[in-house]
């Protein structure tokens, strides 16, 4: 069973290194870098929520959520939409567990974490995702997010809370 571990100095050895096929590398930074951004957008205005995912006790992935990434990353180019509004902001499943459907199911948990509105009220969660990331468009777009526009590589997408 596929459920959502909110990481803590405990258990983030779990899912530390888990890591993506060789080809999708381009597409999601590697867990380390995503604590890293974790670690220090809790330190903003904004929030952000490490998750990892689990299958029963088996870590299979990581999942990261932020609120108001304009404020976690004090990027000015970030898209209108960044603005308190909730990110999901990585997911990755390890190449050992891909192909299971815990993406979809991860993507599903994620969207009820976030509907708690923890952080504070928002109407809508966004992703991006790189336009050549097939695999991730297919199912964000059969799972109701609508895309927006394109920033550099990446297409911005959003579901209404």
């Amino acid at each position: 069973m596929i459920h959502l571990v909110e990481l803590d100095k405990y258990n983030a050895w779990d899912v530390m290194f888990l890591k993506t096929r060789r080809d999708q590398k381009r597409f999601v930074a590697d867990n380390v870098w995503s604590m890293l951004h974790a670690y220090t957008g809790n330190k903003t205005k904004g929030a952000v929520y490490p998750f990892g995912i689990y299958n029963d006790k088996k870590p299979v992935g990581f999942l990261l959520i932020a609120y108001d990434y304009s404020e976690v990353c004090d990027d000015p180019e970030a898209p209108e939409i960044a603005k308190n509004n909730y990110f999901l902001w990585r997911i990755m499943i390890d190449k050992r567990y891909q192909g299971r459907g815990y993406g979809r199911e991860a993507v599903k948990l994620a969207l009820d974490f976030i509907k708690t509105f923890p952080h504070g009220k928002a109407e809508y969660c966004w992703i991006c995702y790189d336009k050549e990331n097939i695999t991730a468009r297919n199912l964000y777009l059969s799972m109701g997010f609508q895309e927006i526009g394109e920033q550099g590589e990446d297409i911005n997408a959003v579901i209404k809370l």
